[in-house]
């Protein structure tokens, strides 16, 4: 089946050219030239709507008239901003061709930098006929019109905001720290935050949500996607929501439902208002983008934007013309198309260029770099577009480095400039602090120390290659996805129940223990052994070479109920609860405590390798490991249950203190001594996981000498300040 446009509607005057202009809508003096590619089409229609029309009553129809290069163009007279608009898509409807193309179905552009409504699901967004158990026939198409049903694009005015003096503040590597958060949960519970901005753009940038990022220490807030998405379809009959946002409708546009602003043109000037409030603090904004799928979900699914556009050029097909899914979500995008890398690399210069964002976050990265027979390609067009921008390549660039298909695990493997989530971080932390110690409160064997001293030294058999550097590290031991730091400590299980899937859902491995009572308890020595543990993770996560990546809410000890995949809970489970027990205080002291025991050592902030290698005048090594005994360690790594170890690090030149880490991770109290070395002259103790809070002058001595006999609390971890004399 085909069809081509109709002529009853006045055609959009032609502009003459030979090449398309730029993708989506621009506008031009009496109106605005529109482009869009459907590259197997027999024709395209824009379709423009009045504000507020959510039946579609208003629609008037263009064709557009110019053809070249499977983009279809010409300029639409009296288009301006506000103006409400879709696409519809004239030819084929031939699924074993890979072509569904169908005008009955009114399609997003693309390249919309704004939305008014949402998709109502049925059949009338299908785009072949289902009947009433949304089950059908893919072959025969749908007549039911779409129109009343799917959110439509929204011109915008970007030159209206005001940015004023606003500047990036373009924090070193060294110098950043990671705050993973949701702009819904970061305030709907804040008592001083109005209620009618919680849980919004305007929210996140209120001066008391800042102030707890500004005291906390953290640089950069990672937001969960602000991409425009929809809810999937199984959720929505379920009575549940998308709430992550890993559903993208719009790359070129902000989630409408975040915003305070009911207004299309309203969000998008909060969202610049949000990303200058949090510049004006020193605070950068990277944004979690979902450049490897869409919301279209599989083959026999919606229609919406790309797939009733060009679906052979938009995702990745087999040779039935099926989805290739190496997302889980039922498509993958193709970035090895030109039209389709375009998207993407236009759709984040985009965001940096209007919303002066600071760098991405990119999920699933391994499947944007899938190239020639779905090998992953460190070379990959995209890479080399993101790599060689003269804007995009400035930025904190973050991989996600794995996806679900074949060898899809690449940490270690991406391109410089890109920094990359470190799972072996998170693994091997948990591993030791905490798996580690269950195992051995049931009697069962231990690891050694190797692992974390590894990961304490910046993880350089991941990132030891193409000169990355340390830096290249994100550690994280919690994200989004997954027990929350709380709930690593308190439960054995995973509790998903709420989620409508029996318990199936989320991942069954996660290094967690319940410290001997599962779930909520209020018995002070499971509560204190759990406090202990989560410190001691924590620090870990400070304290190691790398930029370290905080979860939202573990430095309040939030926990979701053992939910350790609340993708859909968008209320109390994953909102953060503000109103502080005093062991939550405590928790939140150790945190700020820690970062800023991190600025004040810039050795534990290094770009380059610490190596072992001679500083100064060769008596000190940049990096030294040393036993309890505070000798070497020689060729006691080979102790494979040691699980005491110290981590000294001496400054190359004169910035600041050195360090030492010492790290015990076993049952009991364990005496060590600080070790010698030339012109040491003191270690000053500057945090020690086995107290609630940082110490000070009040609490304790800091001030020792070397070859001084301490102890250390078991399953514990300290920093020191190692003075130097002269």
């Amino acid at each position: 089946m085909s069809s081509r446009p109709t002529h009853d509607a006045p055609e959009a005057a032609r502009i003459g050219v030979d090449l398309a202009p730029p993708a989506g809508v621009t506008l031009v003096e009496g109106g605005a030239e529109v482009s869009v590619y459907a590259g197997h089409a027999d024709g395209v229609e824009v379709c423009l709507f009045e504000p507020g029309d959510t039946a579609g009553d208003s629609e008037r129809r263009l064709v557009l008239p110019e053809h070249a290069h499977g983009w279809w163009f010409g300029l639409v007279p009296g288009m301006g901003a506000g103006q409400r608009y879709g696409v519809r898509v004239h030819g084929a409807w031939e699924p074993a061709r890979g072509l569904h193309h169908n005008p009955a179905k009114l399609l997003l552009d693309p390249y919309a930098q704004a939305l008014e409504g949402a998709v109502r699901w049925g059949p009338e967004v299908y785009g072949h006929a289902v009947d009433g158990s949304w089950g059908g026939d893919i072959d025969i198409p749908s007549d039911l019109d779409s129109r009343a049903h799917v959110p439509r694009g929204v011109v915008v005015d970007h030159d209206r905001f005001d940015w004023g003096d606003d500047a990036p503040p373009s924090r070193s590597r060294g110098d950043t720290v990671l705050y993973e958060t949701h702009v819904r949960n970061q305030t709907m519970r804040h008592p001083e935050i109005p209620h009618e901005l919680r849980g919004t753009y305007a929210g996140l940038a209120h001066p008391a949500s800042v102030e707890h990022l500004t005291a906390l220490g953290v640089t950069a807030v990672e937001l969960l996607p602000v991409h425009a998405f929809t809810h999937e379809a199984h959720l929505v009959r379920r009575g549940l929501v998308n709430h992550w946002g890993y559903n993208t409708l719009g790359f070129h546009a902000p989630h409408g439902p975040y915003a305070a602003a009911t207004d299309p043109q309203g969000v998008v000037d909060e969202v610049k208002g949000m990303v200058k409030a949090l510049h004006d603090a020193g605070i950068e904004v990277i944004l979690d983008v979902v450049y490897n799928h869409t919301a279209e979900q599989a083959w026999d699914a919606a229609v919406l934007s790309w797939r009733g556009l060009d679906q052979r050029a938009y995702y990745r097909l087999d040779e039935r013309r099926r989805d290739v899914d190496v997302t889980g979500c039922g498509n993958t995008l193709d970035l090895r198309h030109p039209v389709v890398c375009a998207m993407a690399l236009d759709s984040l210069r985009l965001w940096v260029e209007q919303y002066h964002v600071d760098g991405f976050r990119f999920d699933l990265a391994v499947a944007l770099g899938r190239g020639r027979g779905d090998h992953f390609d460190p070379s990959h067009p995209f890479f080399t577009g993101l790599r060689t921008d003269p804007v995009l390549s400035r930025l904190k660039l973050i991989a996600e480095p794995w996806d679900l298909g074949a060898h899809g695990w690449r940490t270690g493997h991406f391109p410089p400039p890109f920094m990359e989530w470190n799972d072996r971080f998170r693994d091997d932390t948990r591993r030791f602090w905490v798996a580690d110690a269950r195992d051995a409160a049931h009697g069962s064997a231990r690891h050694g120390v190797q692992h974390l001293a590894t990961r304490l030294a910046g993880s350089r058999d991941l990132f030891g290659r193409r000169d990355r550097g340390p830096l290249a590290s994100v550690n994280f031991v919690t994200a989004h996805d997954g027990f929350t730091l709380a709930d690593l400590v308190s439960y054995d299980e995973k509790h998903n129940e709420a989620n409508g899937e029996e318990n199936r859902d989320g991942h069954g491995h996660n290094a967690s223990w319940n410290h001997g009572v599962e779930g909520v308890t209020d018995d002070p020595d499971v509560l204190e052994a759990r406090a202990h543990t989560a410190r001691a993770l924590l620090g870990t996560l400070v304290l190691s070479a790398g930029v370290p990546m905080l979860t939202a809410g573990d430095e309040l000890g939030r926990t979701q109920g053992g939910n350790n995949n609340a993708y859909c809970q968008d209320n109390e489970t994953t909102w953060l609860d503000w109103d502080l027990a005093p062991s939550q205080e405590d928790l939140l002291a150790t945190t700020r405590g820690l970062l800023a025991a991190r600025r004040a050592l810039p050795v534990l902030r290094r770009r380059e390798w610490s190596l072992g290698e001679p500083v100064g005048d060769g008596s000190a090594l940049d990096l030294e490991w040393y036993a309890e005994d505070g000798q070497r360690m020689g060729d006691r790594w080979d102790e494979s249950r040691r699980r005491l170890l110290q981590m000294r690090l001496t400054p190359h030149d004169d910035d600041g203190p050195g360090a030492l880490v010492v790290v015990n991770g076993r049952s009991e109290t364990v005496p060590f001594v600080l070790p010698d070395g030339p012109a040491v002259e003191r270690y000053d103790l500057l945090w020690d996981s086995a107290l609630p809070r940082p110490p000070d002058e009040a609490d304790l001595s800091t001030h020792v000498d070397p070859l001084t006999s301490e102890e250390v609390p078991a399953r514990s971890i300290r920093l020191y300040a190692m003075v130097r004399s002269g």
